[in-house]
């Protein structure tokens, strides 16, 4: 993109290709409104900023998955006093569908809402098409969730970083983590107490893999380390797990991607579409599938072609695309 930047001389520089898209969108604000903020949620913030949006995060109170209902009554107050009613902020964006209501409860800002997955698939969908039908504009992260929702919507995944998330000699990255060279290594990189990864499921197919071969097999639950580490552990392992029992766009699966990491996964949310040319990576739709998707990926021992098909899932491409919502409901048009 052409920059906007001018010389001393008054000539345009065409030297920074962001510049056009900040000097598009100068002093713009948003109040990015988040129950927990995982590390796509960072990233997300840092492609708003390259666009020239100026974010501030404000979170609901309490500790992740046990937040009562009263955490979210004590929001209210919250987003109303750090400023809605002055008018401070050009936009409020609601970054996951129990956010929505504490969003819309303030009457003249425009509303964006981001449904992240299971806020629309899971057991409070109710809420979030509620909000959706209220809200200026909707994000979903796929063609699946936007499906589930009678209004329009822009279908814009989370984005990653293809320089973090990048190949590198497999020998290596298992080095840096003290991992055995002489097992197969299986990555599941959720926390095990999720209930919506299904980490049981994980360790039973994991064990039947055990018990059909003689060569050690290890899973490995990845959970509390920085975010900048995980390309280590992608490109240590084997293959990628992936036991959810719904998903919208799993971040986890595109970063694998771009690590050439096989992926073995069930048919959920948008997986099926990343991995359909993807070679060796499977859709699976049972236990013994599962089992025997990892045999076949352990039995070729080779990286996939995975880094090729998420060329345009750039975190600059995400943040140009929410900056459009953004302007698209009168934000700096």
């Amino acid at each position: 993109m052409a920059s906007s930047r001018r010389t001393a001389q008054g000539e345009q520089d065409y030297s920074d290709p962001g510049a056009a898209v900040r000097e598009r969108a100068r002093g713009l604000s948003a109040l990015q409104l988040v129950t927990t903020p995982r590390p796509f949620f960072a990233e997300q913030l840092r492609a708003l900023e390259r666009c020239g949006i100026d974010s501030t995060t404000l979170s609901v109170p309490g500790t992740s998955g046990k937040r009562s209902v009263t955490d979210f009554l004590r929001y209210y107050p919250e987003v109303l006093r750090r400023g809605l009613r002055s008018g401070e902020w050009d936009v409020v964006h609601a970054n996951f569908g129990l956010v929505g209501p504490h969003a819309l409860v303030q009457p003249s800002r425009p509303v964006v809402l981001s449904l992240w997955g299971t806020d629309l698939m899971g057991k409070y969908g109710a809420v979030s098409r509620w909000c959706a039908k209220r809200c200026d504009a909707v994000v979903v992260m796929s063609e699946e969730m936007a499906a589930e929702l009678d209004t329009d919507c822009h279908v814009i995944p989370h984005g990653i970083d293809l320089e973090r998330f990048a190949p590198r000699p497999r020998r290596d990255a298992r080095t840096d983590l003290g991992w055995s060279h002489d097992a197969k290594h299986v990555l599941f990189p959720y926390a095990p107490d999720r209930d919506v990864k299904d980490y049981p499921r994980a360790e039973r197919v994991v064990a039947e893999v055990k018990r059909r071969t003689s060569t050690p097999v290890r899973l490995h639950a990845v959970n509390g380390v920085a975010h900048e580490e995980i390309p280590t552990y992608m490109n240590a392992a084997d293959v990628l797990l992936l036991t959810s029992r719904r998903e919208g766009s799993p971040n986890s699966i595109k970063e694998a991607l771009a690590c050439n990491l096989p992926i073995v996964a069930t048919d959920v949310g948008d997986v099926p579409e990343h991995l359909e040319n993807v070679y060796p990576s499977y859709i699976c739709t049972d236990d013994d599938d599962l089992a025997s998707a990892l045999d076949t990926v352990f039995d070729l021992d080779a990286r996939s072609n995975g880094r090729e098909t998420v060329a345009d899932a750039s975190l600059e491409r995400m943040g140009e695309r929410l900056r459009e919502v953004y302007e698209s409901v009168g934000v700096g048009g």
